[in-house]
């Protein structure tokens, strides 16, 4: 019997984690990562709880950190990062912003970054953080489900999780080109907003919402655009091409890509869909018995109430 295919949303452990630590060279977040935490934060004005302590998950490529700050200032800020590089410049973008928070200076004797793989206590309060910031992270884990249950973990009852992440229309101009040539998958296939819902649900989310956007980015060139997705990632399907791409065969891409995503305005586009995702952590249900008593007069009771309780 042949070992059943991975699942396709997930991307492939070693090469997100090489992508990882890559990414942790960039002097700051992806333009594309801060658009979305300003869109996202966006999302804050109409939650009344005010957390004491978040969890900013992904903190560095996030590129939440003033976002967030702006809204909740008086809140601790704790940071998870995938691996060592960019717990590094997550401390250091700490550091570099903590002298200017003149009405904390006690944050600057705090190192608030942890890394994603601890077994130790957590460093915040036993209860859980009051909020989850979790940006651009739905397609950055091999383990969707198991993320979103350390992300059910680390919350407090009542806190809120704020997610989002590339949605399945996201280079599907790309995925068309890469068909016509025969190669490969060029990314994962991105989460659908209803999966999204259903897989928080499942995690023991309640009163998840969802909501999607698309945007077309374009670029001046088929050059100008792979530098900018180099800062996003890299492809880390399960499938891709093995081994080291060369010249012709980028000189190649570069024509494809050129006359494939070409505009009437001359410049190349591309779609970005976008998924978002807010969801409560909800007080634990208390088991049922396998067996209920109930007298006559309490059941005379609810059928006049219209319904039994639950």
């Amino acid at each position: 019997m042949s070992a059943p295919l991975p699942n396709p949303v997930a991307p492939q452990s070693q090469a997100l984690l090489h992508q990882a630590r890559r990414l942790a060279g960039l002097p700051e977040a992806p333009w594309l990562y801060k658009e979305v935490a300003r869109r996202l934060a966006s999302k804050l004005d109409i939650i009344l709880l005010q957390p004491l302590q978040w969890l900013d998950w992904g903190g560095f490529l996030g590129g939440g950190l003033a976002e967030v700050q702006a809204r909740y200032p008086q809140a601790q800020r704790w940071v998870m990062e995938p691996v060592p590089e960019l717990q590094q410049r997550s401390r250091e973008q700490w550091q570099a912003q903590a002298p200017r928070v003149w009405w904390a200076p006690w944050r600057r004797e705090i190192d608030p970054v942890v890394m994603a793989s601890s077994t130790g206590p957590a460093p915040w309060s036993a209860q859980g953080v009051q909020m989850l910031w979790a940006n651009m992270a739905l397609h950055a884990h091999p383990d969707l489900p198991q993320l979103m249950k350390q992300w059910h973990q680390a919350l407090a009852v009542d806190g809120f999780l704020m997610c989002s992440g590339l949605g399945p229309d996201t280079a599907r101009e790309l995925r068309q080109i890469y068909r016509e040539l025969g190669w490969p998958l060029p990314t994962i296939s991105f989460i659908d907003m209803h999966d999204l819902g259903d897989a928080l649900v499942e995690a023991g989310f309640a009163d998840p919402v969802m909501d999607m956007e698309q945007i077309t980015l374009t670029w001046a060139s088929a050059e100008e655009m792979l530098a900018e997705w180099r800062t996003w990632g890299g492809n880390v399907a399960h499938g891709r091409i093995a081994g080291l791409r060369t010249p012709r065969w980028r000189a190649r891409l570069l024509k494809a890509l050129t006359q494939g995503l070409m505009r009437p305005d001359g410049r190349l586009g591309l779609t970005i869909e976008l998924v978002y995702g807010h969801a409560v952590k909800p007080a634990p249900r208390p088991p049922l018995a396998a067996e209920t008593r109930v007298s006559l007069d309490d059941m005379k009771a609810m059928i006049r109430r219209g319904s039994p309780k639950t």
